[in-house]
C-alpha cells in the first residue's frame, strides 16, 4: 500500500504541475538580470535562518516574522555532522527536522535556498563536517581526493533525494528554488593548487547531475563553471560582477552584524549602513540579496565552532536570538524592501544606466517605456545636494534615496521611519524558584575510567577523542628524592584551546587561548613533594576549527613540550616523551549525569562553592508567562549546562572582553568592518544563555544540571525573562513620508505596540523641536514645542498604534529656520 500511495501522490503532483497555474510547480531558470520563476524575472529578498539554532516550536513564529519583514526567501545551510553523527546513522529529528522546516517555510508562501555544501563554515563545529570523516583512510578534505568526493557525493545525493521524495523542489511544487554546492572555497583555494581547481569542476558536475530542476550556486567562487552561478558574500557587494554575462548578480551573505567570540566584545552593525549596502546592491544591478543572519539563534550543545565561538549566535540580526523583533533594524529593512519592490517592474525590465551627479554622488536609472525607477547615492561621508531630472535632492552622507517614479523619494536609507524599541530583562532568583536546593557530585581529578590507556609521548587531542568530548586527561606520576626545589615551574605548551593543571590532586593553574590564537603557553609555579607526585593535565576544546585551508588538520591538545623548570640545582626535566596515561572525557559524561536522573547526588552536607570539576543539580519552577527565558550565569566560571536533559551550550562568564575598542555610539558613515562597532568592552562576553520555552515544563519538576570546570557559586545563578521596554520614534521634517503614503504626504511619526493585545499606556517623552539622544534617554534640545506632550498623548494613549504628522502645522514653530524633529518614547501594556 505504501508504494501505491506514493504513486497516487506523484500522479496528483504531476497533474497539478501540468494543469494548475504556477504556485504548484515552478520552472526556475536565470538570465543575466535575475532568477526567472515561470519565465518571469524576480527581484528577491532573502534571509538566513539556521533550523538547528532554534527549536521547531520557534520556527513558525520566526518564519512568519520573516515574511512580515518583507522576505521572499529563507536561506539555510544543511549541517552534515548534525544529520550523520555516526557514519551511516542519520538524524532528522527535533532541531534536525530539515523537511519540517522547509515545509513550514513553504506553507507561508516563501521560497527556500538550500545550501547543501556540505561544507558550511557558519561558525559551526568543524565547519559542519562530521569528525568521523577525518578518520577515513587516505582522505583529504575539499580537494580532488577520491575518498572525500565519494562521501561528499553520497551525503549530497541523500539530501537531494530526501527533498525529491517530499516534493520540495520548485520543479515538483515545493518551495526550494536554489541549491548551493561548496561554500566560500574561492577564499581559501590557492593552497590546494591544481587539485582544488579540478575539485571545483567535479563538485559542479556532481551537483548538476543530481537533476534538482533548480539552479545551483557557488558563493565566493569566481571560477564557478557553467551553469553554476557564482555569488558574492560580504558587507558590500555592489561592485561584484558575475563571471559570465549570462548569470545574474546575486548576494548570498550580507552580514547583518558579526559573530561573538568568548573573550571578545559584542559586535553590531548600524541599520543605516546595512540598508545602504542593500540599496546600493539593487541600485547597481543586483536582484537577489540575502541577510546573513536574519535570525541568528543559539549554538546549543557543543555545536559552536571557531574555536571560541560563543553560545549566543545573535549576529545583531533583525530578529534577535530569542525570536524578538529587533527595532529599528527589522522595521527599517521592511520599509526598504517595500521601496525596492515598488521599483521591481523597472528593475527586471532593463539594466541600469549609471551616471555621476558630482563627487561621491551617483544616479542609477532603470527606464523601460513608461516605467522608470531611480536610485540616488551619496557614497561620501558628508551630506550633499544633487540635481537630478531638473529637481534638487538632499542626500545625507552614506545613503541611497529610492525614487520608484524617478521623481519622488519613497525612502532614504539614512532616515529611519520605523519604530525603535528597547528591551529589558526581569530577574527571578533561582532560590525563589528552586524546590529542592542544590546537590552535587565531584568529578574525579585525573584518571578514573576503565577505558584509559597509556602511551609514550603527548598525543594530539582531536585524533584521540574524535571530538566525543571537550575533555582529555593527560596524567603522569614522577618520583623525587628528599630535596625538592620550591622554585619549580611547570611549563606547558598546547595547540589549544584551554587547560587546567592539577598537582597532587590540587588545581595549580590554568591557561586559555583566544579566537585569534587558540594556542596555550603557560608557566605555572608548583609545589612538589618528596616521593611520588601526580601531574594531571585537563585539556579541553571550545568548538573545533571551522574555516581556513586544510582546517581539518589543525590540531588541539597538549602536544608539548611539557617541562619542569627550576628543579634542584636549576635543572629542567622534559616530560614530553615519557609514558602518559590518557582518559577521553569525564566520568560524569559516561554516567549520564547531565540528565539529572542518575548518579549519587550529595545534598546532605555543605554545598561546595568555587571548587573545580563539580557537577551541580537543582530543580526549579519555570518563570511564568510567555516571555523568552535565559539563565544568568554570573558567579560561575566555565562549563556546560543542561535543562531537562537538553544542553543549552557552553557557558563562560569569566571570559572578559578587552577594555578598549568600544565607543558610546557608532558612526554608520563610511565602510563597515567587523570590529568597527563594538559594545560591552571590559565585561563578560556572554552572561545570559537562552533556554527555549519548549524545553521547560509547566510544573516545578524542571531540572538544571551544570558541569563547572574551573569553580563557581551556583547559588548566584538566576533566571531572567526578556521583555520589550519602551517604543520610540524619531522623525524629522526632512524625512520621507511612510511608504504607504509616499505620493501624497509629508513625514509622519508612527508608533505601534509590539504585541496585538497591548495599547499605548503612557508617553514618557515627547518633544518637537531639536531633541537629541536615543530611545530611553531622549532629551529636550534648545527649542521645544510646549504643546507636543499633550498632542502626542491625545493621539496615542489607549490605542495600539497612532500616526502624527511631523510639521509646524501640527505642533507650531518653536524655532524658525531650523529643521525640527519629533522624538517620542511610549510604554505599552
Amino acid at each position: 500500500m505504501r508504494g501505491a500511495t506514493k504513486v497516487v501522490v506523484f500522479q496528483l503532483v504531476w497533474f497539478l504541475c501540468i494543469h494548475v497555474p504556477p504556485m504548484f510547480c515552478s520552472n526556475v531558470t536565470y538570465d543575466h538580470r535575475a532568477l526567472l520563476i515561470d519565465g518571469k524575472r524576480r527581484v528577491l529578498v532573502s534571509g538566513s535562518i539556521h533550523y538547528p539554532r532554534s527549536t521547531p516550536e520557534m520556527w513558525p513564529d520566526l518564519i512568519q516574522k520573516s515574511k512580515d519583514g518583507g522576505l521572499d526567501v529563507i536561506e539555510t545551510y544543511v549541517f552534515w555532522n548534525l544529520h550523520e553523527p555516526v557514519r551511516g546513522q542519520y538524524n532528522f529529528e527535533g532541531r534536525g527536522d530539515l523537511v519540517k522546516f522547509i515545509k513550514l517555510v513553504g506553507e507561508v508562501g516563501l521560497y527556500v535556498h538550500l545550501r547543501i555544501g556540505p561544507y558550511a563554515c557558519a561558525e559551526w563545529n568543524y565547519g559542519g563536517f562530521p569528525v568521523w570523516l577525518h578518520f577515513i583512510p587516505g582522505i583529504k578534505f575539499r580537494t580532488d581526493n577520491e575518498p572525500f568526493k565519494a562521501e561528499m557525493q553520497r551525503f549530497t545525493a541523500k539530501i537531494v533525494d530526501m527533498m525529491k521524495q517530499e516534493n520540495l523542489y520548485a520543479s515538483q511544487g515545493g518551495p526550494i528554488i536554489l541549491s548551493q554546492i561548496e561554500n566560500e572555497y574561492g577564499n581559501i583555494d590557492r593552497p590546494y593548487g591544481a587539485a582544488g581547481k579540478s575539485y571545483i569542476k567535479w563538485a559542479a558536475s556532481m551537483a548538476t547531475s543530481l537533476n534538482t530542476g533548480v539552479p545551483w550556486v557557488m558563493c565566493q567562487q569566481a571560477d564557478a563553471p557553467d551553469p553554476i552561478i557564482n555569488t558574492c558574500n560580504g558587507f558590500y557587494c555592489d561592485q561584484f560582477t558575475p563571471n559570465s554575462n549570462t548569470k545574474p548578480k546575486m548576494w548570498t551573505e550580507n552580514w547583518s552584524g558579526w559573530f561573538l567570540a568568548f573573550g571578545g566584545a559584542v559586535p553590531y552593525r548600524p541599520v543605516e549602513d546595512l540598508a545602504f549596502a542593500v540599496a546600493r546592491f539593487y541600485q547597481r544591478g543586483g536582484t537577489f540579496q540575502n541577510y546573513y543572519m536574519y535570525h541568528g539563534g543559539t549554538n546549543f550543545g557543543r555545536s559552536s565552532g571557531g574555536p571560541f565561538i560563543s553560545t549566543s549566535y545573535d549576529y545583531d540580526a533583525p530578529i534577535d536570538e530569542y525570536g524578538i523583533i529587533r527595532q529599528p533594524k527589522w522595521g527599517h529593512l521592511k520599509d526598504l524592501h517595500k521601496a525596492i519592490k515598488l521599483c521591481e517592474e523597472a528593475l527586471i525590465a532593463t539594466d541600469p544606466t549609471i551616471t555621476s551627479l558630482g563627487s561621491n554622488l551617483e544616479a542609477a536609472v532603470y527606464k523601460s517605456g513608461s516605467v522608470c525607477a531611480a536610485f540616488l547615492a551619496n557614497i561620501g561621508t558628508s551630506d550633499a545636494t544633487a540635481k537630478f531630472n531638473g529637481n534638487s535632492y538632499q542626500l545625507p552622507a552614506w545613503s541611497v534615496s529610492i525614487l520608484p517614479d524617478c521623481k519622488n523619494v519613497v525612502l532614504n536609507t539614512a532616515q529611519i521611519n520605523s519604530a525603535i524599541t528597547t528591551s529589558s530583562f526581569t530577574t527571578q532568583s533561582l532560590e525563589d524558584s528552586s524546590s529542592s536546593g542544590w546537590s552535587w557530585i565531584s568529578e574525579p581529578i585525573g584518571i578514573s575510567k576503565k577505558d584509559s590507556f597509556s602511551k609514550f609521548g603527548l598525543v594530539e587531542q582531536i585524533n584521540t577523542t574524535a571530538d566525543k568530548s571537550d575533555y582529555l586527561w593527560y596524567s603522569l606520576s614522577i618520583d623525587f628524592e628528599d630535596d625538592v626545589s620550591s622554585q619549580t615551574v611547570l611549563h606547558i605548551e598546547s595547540l589549544g584551546h584551554a587547560l587546567d593543571a592539577f598537582i597532587n590532586g590540587k588545581l595549580a593553574g590554568s591557561g586559555k587561548g583566544n579566537s585569534g590564537n587558540a594556542k596555550v603557553n603557560v608557566d605555572i609555579p608548583i609545589t612538589l613533594v618528596a616521593g611520588k607526585n601526580t601531574i594531571d593535565l585537563l585539556s579541553l576544546t571550545v568548538g573545533l576549527q571551522n574555516y581556513g585551508s586544510f582546517f581539518d588538520t589543525w590540531g588541539a591538545g597538549i602536544t608539548g613540550p611539557v617541562t619542569l623548570k627550576g628543579l634542584k640545582n636549576g635543572t629542567t626535566i622534559d616530560l614530553s616523551s615519557r609514558q602518559w596515561t590518557y582518559q577521553i572525557g569525564l566520568q560524569g559524561e559516561d554516567l549520564g549525569l547531565s540528565s539529572g536522573s542518575v548518579g549519587q547526588w550529595n545534598s546532605q552536607s555543605n554545598l561546595p562553592k568555587n571548587q573545580p570539576l563539580t557537577w551541580y543539580k537543582t530543580s526549579f519552577v519555570a518563570p511564568s508567562g510567555n516571555d523568552p527565558v535565559a539563565i544568568d550565569f554570573t558567579g560561575m566560571g566555565k562549563g556546560e549546562a543542561w535543562v531537562n536533559g537538553q544542553s543549552i551550550g557552553r557557558y563562560w562568564p569569566t571570559y572578559v572582553s578587552p577594555n578598549s575598542g568600544c565607543t558610546n555610539s557608532c558612526d554608520y558613515r563610511g565602510y563597515y568592518y567587523q570590529s568597527k562597532c563594538l559594545k560591552n568592552c571590559g565585561k563578560p562576553s556572554q552572561t545570559l544563555y537562552h533556554v527555549p520555552r519548549s524545553w521547560l515544563k509547566s510544573d516545578s519538576n524542571n531540572t538544571l544540571v551544570l558541569f563547572e570546570e574551573s569553580g563557581g557559586d551556583p547559588t548566584r545563578i538566576s533566571f531572567v525573562t526578556k521583555q520589550i521596554g519602551s517604543v520610540c520614534s524619531y522623525i524629522s521634517e526632512s524625512h520621507p513620508p511612510p511608504i504607504q503614503m509616499w505620493r501624497n504626504s509629508g513625514p509622519v511619526m508612527s508608533l505601534e505596540c509590539p504585541y496585538p493585545n497591548q495599547v499605548i499606556s503612557s508617553i514618557k517623552f515627547a518633544s518637537f523641536g531639536t531633541p537629541y539622544g536615543a530611545c530611553g534617554s531622549f532629551n529636550h534640545g534648545s527649542c521645544s514645542s510646549s504643546s507636543a506632550p499633550y498632542i502626542v498623548q491625545k493621539a496615542c494613549i489607549g490605542s495600539r498604534s497612532c500616526n502624527i504628522n511631523v510639521s509646524v502645522n501640527t505642533f507650531g514653530d518653536p524655532c524658525r529656520g531650523v529643521t525640527k524633529s519629533l522624538a517620542v518614547e511610549a510604554s505599552c501594556n
